[in-house]
């Protein structure tokens, strides 16, 4: 089996539980470090021409992070894809179980063994916050309703202020988020790199917590550990003056 991993998620779960079966991967694909296959460009416009080029037996595909003609064109020229498409933790772990079954995994690997106990009973704030989660900003956007890293939240003690929104991604003006009364802003540092200067003074007085982005909406060896990192994250907000 040869496999190209378009989404940087699933290329960190295959190189560690099935390193020799990943041929090529994104220039986004950070982990695990080190990593050494050639890379194929971004994950919204990949080279389709260097992908073919590696013979891939499957190609694996998000509908969040890559395009539908992408996914159409490796279709038209005879590769198939696997597209994923998780929405909450427990989706994120049947379908990273299943995946590694069909690439061809003897048993689940020790990550998602752990990574399921962990998210079995994850510390929560408590009291439950609040709260409004940029993941742009110029202009802003935040979580809405039904994904994948409002799920993580939500269940680390977070109530997103937007959850019921139509929109899975809307775009607010600032003023209408202050308007929606957080007692948390959530700053991760991707897509957008929210830092402790870049963010936060835009909501005077309100805590803002500066999270992970890969611990928050990346679904693969990471969520083992994600449950204890963003708690932490969590406990530990700043507050810019007002």
């Amino acid at each position: 089996m040869r496999v190209v991993s378009l989404v940087p998620s699933l290329t960190e779960a295959v190189a560690v539980t099935l390193p020799g079966v990943l041929v090529g991967a994104t220039d986004w694909c950070t982990h695990p470090p080190g990593l050494d296959v050639p890379r194929v460009g971004g994950t919204k416009y990949p080279d389709l021409e260097r992908v073919l080029a590696l013979r891939p037996d499957l190609v694996l595909l998000n509908v969040e992070e890559n395009r539908r003609v992408d996914a159409d064109a490796l279709t038209a020229a005879g590769v198939p894809v696997r597209v994923t498409y998780p929405r909450t933790v427990p989706e994120a772990l049947a379908e990273l179980a299943d995946l590694l079954a069909a690439l061809g995994a003897a048993e689940e690997p020790a990550w998602l063994r752990t990574a399921r106990r962990a998210w079995a009973d994850p510390p929560r704030l408590t009291p439950a916050r609040r709260a409004v989660v940029p993941v742009w900003r110029r202009p802003w956007v935040v979580l809405g309703a039904d994904t994948f890293a409002g799920d993580v939240l939500r269940r680390l003690g977070v109530r997103n202020a937007y959850e019921g929104h139509p929109e899975r991604y809307p775009r607010p003006d600032l003023a209408a988020l202050r308007e929606a009364g957080p007692e948390l802003v959530v700053l991760p540092d991707e897509p957008y790199r929210f830092t402790a200067t870049d963010g936060p003074e835009a909501f005077p007085g309100t805590p803002c917590a500066l999270l992970s982005g890969r611990h928050l909406t990346w679904y693969g060896p990471s969520l083992a550990e994600a449950p204890a990192v963003l708690a932490d994250q969590l406990a530990r907000p700043v507050t810019h003056p007002a």
